[in-house]
């Protein structure tokens, strides 16, 4: 049974690492970034799927600086998005 989306928006703005006990919303952005607010260290529990999606990861980057820690071997490696990172939060 899936939880209703709220009700765990409203868990991962008070803890964001409670998304480790959310496996169907972890590859929700929208879920993601609210536990990341909470506590960047959330985004560990991010679905792989969104730990490599670029304009996610940039998204995220705006908004949590740890969000770069988490995104994926291939986007740290990729030029063109580690030079969008910057600009963004700069």
């Amino acid at each position: 049974m899936q939880k209703n989306k709220q009700a765990v928006l409203e868990a991962v703005r008070k803890d964001g690492r409670k998304l480790e006990n959310f496996p169907e919303f972890q590859n929700d952005p929208e879920v993601v970034l609210e536990a990341g607010k909470s506590n960047g260290r959330a985004l560990e529990y991010a679905s792989e799927e969104l730990k490599n999606d670029r304009e996610f990861i940039l998204t995220a980057f705006e908004k949590i600086v740890l969000a770069f820690e988490y995104a994926s071997n291939e986007l740290k490696s990729d030029k063109e998005f580690m030079l969008e990172a910057v600009k963004r939060c700069g």
